[in-house]
């Protein structure tokens, strides 16, 4: 395999990997049966905070002599952690205003994630285009001599690694678990869980910070990993629209949803070599917006039933596997509100 070929291939997993964090975590989320809206303003504000408490740390480090290298392994956590604790905390925040307040899960994601990105812009513009902490590539002694795979796969950073626990994980705990059972009971009949004891309001808040923490550990694998540092305006801006539709169309499963995410990142990357390469001359904005268009068509089709139709034209037997691969019917109490006192 050529090495631009193979550069190539390992800058689409790279680049896939926040896509496939916050759609993990969204789909955890949405499986609880609250809409997290907020993902796109999550995701850069999370960026942003994560940057500034690794960069801060670590100058506070190495200004009392520490070695550079001690003090990115020691800052990076941290801005980890804060990371995730600025994500978890916009997901409660919906979960509180729904769950306590009986107010719209959209419309309060859909302000959040306004104020995510200006809060990011206004907080965050001293600390714009300044050199900081970056996670480098983890390299397995042995996964990575593997042909072809092991440079695509086995050569990334611990972010990357962790996105392939959390593809496996979440896919286990959801499908194979009892608790996974009662998470999924909560998002499709929260009034049955309810009838078995379970309590659906703390499950759901439980959730929603989880997936919330994800999507935090989202922004912080763009700031601090794929372009490390921080910019006005955020150049991840964007990408939380994106992680939605990918949960979409990965039918909230935890599998399909990282196909998409893949799927999107594959198509950017052929963008850019387009882009490149001599005697093709496409417009940039042509290019990179197809990924986008591409995007929304599947989500129409999905809405539309157009995919459930052309599924009757398969062979009868064929027709059951497909559905179990391309079935995307949401949960089926997504976005409502459950009053215990009234067990619905």
């Amino acid at each position: 395999m050529a090495d631009p070929l193979l550069n190539t291939l390992e800058s689409i997993v790279t680049n896939a990997t926040p896509l496939v964090i916050a759609a993990i975590g969204e789909t955890i989320t949405e499986r609880a049966g609250i809409v997290n809206l907020a993902l796109d303003g999550s995701i850069v504000l999370s960026a942003m905070t994560g940057f500034v408490a690794a960069y801060s740390l670590n100058t506070a480090l190495t200004g009392g002599g520490m070695a550079v290298a001690t003090a990115t392994m020691l800052a990076i956590p941290v801005g980890v952690l804060v990371a995730m604790l600025v994500g978890a905390l916009i997901a409660l925040l919906i979960a509180v205003a729904s769950i306590e307040l009986n107010q719209d899960q959209v419309a309060i994601g859909f302000v959040l994630t306004l104020l995510g990105v200006d809060l990011a812009v206004f907080l965050g513009t001293n600390y714009a285009r300044i050199p900081g902490p970056q996670a480098l590539p983890i390299v397995f002694p042995v996964l990575s001599q593997i042909p072809v795979a092991g440079d695509i796969f086995f050569k990334q950073s611990g972010f990357t690694y962790l996105s392939y626990a959390l593809i496996f994980g979440a896919w286990y705990y959801l499908f194979q678990t009892r608790r996974g059972l009662a998470l999924r009971a909560v998002g499709e009949r929260p009034e049955a869980a309810f009838a078995r004891g379970v309590s659906v309001n703390r499950l759901r808040y439980l959730y929603a910070g989880l997936g919330g923490a994800l999507v935090g550990l989202a922004g912080a694998a763009y700031s601090l990993n794929i372009k490390a540092g921080w910019t006005t305006p955020p150049n991840m801006q964007g990408d939380g629209w994106i992680a939605l539709a990918i949960v979409i169309f990965g039918g909230w499963h935890p599998f399909r949803v990282v196909l998409g995410a893949y799927l999107f990142a594959g198509l950017r990357a052929l963008a850019s070599v387009i882009q490149r390469t001599p005697g093709i001359e496409i417009n940039i904005m042509v290019l990179n917006a197809v990924p986008w268009v591409l995007m929304i068509v599947t989500l129409l089709l999905v809405s539309s039933g157009a995919i459930e139709r052309a599924l009757l034209l398969l062979p009868r037997g064929a027709q059951k596997w497909a559905r179990n691969i391309l079935r995307s019917d949401p949960p089926a109490a997504l976005g409502t509100r459950f009053d215990p006192e009234r067990g619905s």
